[in-house]
């Protein structure tokens, strides 16, 4: 059995942006890091051409996905949800599969709700999973903390925005080396 590579590839991913909502941001600890790495990473998938997916939870209560987020998404479209996983969203696994991607990079709020219950979904549907830890954030700085650690736990591999940038980019040289070098700059 071969193993699975341990990096990340542009033609094997997609970007998951969990519930960047309204009425969810303000509460959040670091929302203004959560906002800037979120979009950073909407930017660099634009750029190398990876495919994204973006989920709103109960859109009514908590609002539309902040305007810095949904205007960065290249024909902006949000999954409504009430399940708290992204996979629970109607036309979400249908979506996904249609990508192509074997791998999920995950964004968003609550890491330890929404984000960690997507994690744990998509591994058990035999993804892998890479988590923007400077891109994810709770209410609290613990329950982040713990979201993170049990997405770890549960086999997801835990990096930063950069890291998974410049994992994606592959080499310097390129025609999107200096735009991937501005955005994280």
């Amino acid at each position: 059995m071969q193993a699975q590579p341990r990096r990340v590839s542009r033609a094997q991913a997609a970007l998951v942006v969990v519930d960047v909502q309204e009425r969810l941001l303000p509460a959040m600890s670091e929302r203004e890091r959560v906002v800037q790495n979120t979009v950073r990473l909407i930017k660099g998938a634009a750029v190398l051409g990876v495919p994204m997916l973006a989920t709103e939870q109960y859109r009514k209560g908590l609002g539309a996905t902040v305007p810095e987020v949904a205007s960065a998404i290249p024909g902006f479209a949000p999954l409504e949800k009430m399940a708290f996983s992204a996979c629970g969203a109607g036309g979400f696994a249908e979506a996904l599969k249609a990508t192509g991607a074997a791998v999920a990079i995950l964004c968003g709020i609550e890491a330890h709700v929404c984000v960690t219950q997507t994690c744990l979904d998509l591994l058990d549907k035999g993804m892998r999973v890479f988590v923007a830890a400077d891109a994810v954030s709770s209410r609290t700085s613990e329950n982040c903390r713990l979201g993170l650690e049990r997405m770890r736990e549960a086999g997801a591999v835990i990096a930063s925005t950069e890291m998974l940038l410049f994992e994606l980019l592959g080499e310097a040289g390129t025609p999107e080396f200096k735009k991937i070098l501005d955005l994280v700059k």
